[in-house]
């Protein structure tokens, strides 16, 4: 039985074994790479922009040509969020402004470990299980122009397509199989990298300790579910109660409005009788106690 990926303790240990993340760089980025040390809970000091964020996993090759980060999500983040911890990584090495260079090539990897679907910029849901963004150029002919080499891939496992390259395929179905069939999991066992990964998070194989850190993280998930489900419910009537008061504006300004019509069409009914009797301007304005240019304004109106 596994023990799902989509558990932050369980990801943790199955992507910080060194020949686990080795296999998954070499499948999924193409890169046949030496890893020096790898992080969890990466934070840069001093601290790049406004935010305190953490990669999950965090690893650097052996000759420091490239960054590597991995993100597992699990709750509705946007894709923004992704986008700004890719581009940290990227400034964090431009240390003054004499030197804007980036020594290292920067790859961020996020995992939509739960059921997700962004939208993208016309507001349409994104159902596609890999997604792949270059910050290297292209010409006028489309074709792509290797200046910088930093990437930014999305796997979501959730939406799957038929046709997908076994490179991709095989991890897409460890993280999908691990969450939703546990027990009769189909995995292709024949790729070095997934059977080290599912022997690491074999649910039987895990140490008590590890069992009990993976129960305390499934509960901080459901507080933390609880948590955002009550700030949604406040958020939507609180959402609830402005429509309802700009509706109520709305309402009162058109019967005021309707009111003022009202008044203006009784006032022209009146005036208009007053001077078909043969009254003058003054005699309508000392009847009605309009002055002699309303009386003057409603007549014009009437005869437009």
């Amino acid at each position: 039985m596994l023990a799902p990926l989509s558990n932050e303790v369980i990801f943790k240990i199955a992507f910080t074994d060194r020949e686990v993340l080795t296999c998954f760089v070499r499948d999924i980025l193409g890169l046949d790479v030496i890893l020096g040390n790898i992080e969890t809970e990466k934070r840069f000091s001093p601290k790049i922009g406004n935010i305190d964020f953490a990669y999950d996993i965090f690893a650097e090759t052996e000759d420091e040509r490239f960054i590597i980060e991995i993100q597992n999500v699990e709750y509705d983040y946007h894709f923004d969020r992704f986008l700004h911890y890719h581009n940290m990584a990227i400034s964090e090495q431009q240390k003054s402004s004499k030197d804007y260079k980036t020594n290292q090539v920067v790859y961020t990897i996020v995992i939509i470990s739960s059921p997700y679907d962004g939208l993208d910029i016309n507001g349409n849901p994104i159902k596609d299980e890999v997604l792949i963004s270059s910050a290297d150029p292209r010409n006028l002919m489309d074709k792509l122009v290797p200046i910088f080499g930093h990437k930014f891939i999305l796997l979501n496992p959730h939406n799957r397509t038929d046709s997908m390259p076994a490179n991709y395929r095989d991890w897409l179905d460890l993280i999908y199989e691990s969450i939703y069939n546990q027990e009769n999991y189909r995995v292709n066992l024949k790729n070095e990298g997934i059977r080290k990964a599912v022997q690491l998070i074999d649910y039987d194989r895990l140490s008590p300790l590890q069992i009990r850190e993976m129960k305390e993280e499934e509960g901080r998930k459901v507080v933390l579910s609880m948590y955002d489900t009550r700030v949604k419910r406040a958020e939507a009537e609180k959402q609830k109660a402005e429509e309802e008061k700009q509706k109520a504006e709305q309402e009162k300004e058109e019967a005021i409005k309707k009111a003022e019509e009202d008044k203006s069409l009784l006032y022209k009914t009146m005036v208009n009788r007053l001077f078909a009797r043969g009254q003058s301007f003054t005699e309508i304005a000392e009847t009605t106690g309009l002055t002699l240019a309303e009386v003057e304004s409603l007549l014009n109106s009437s005869s437009v």
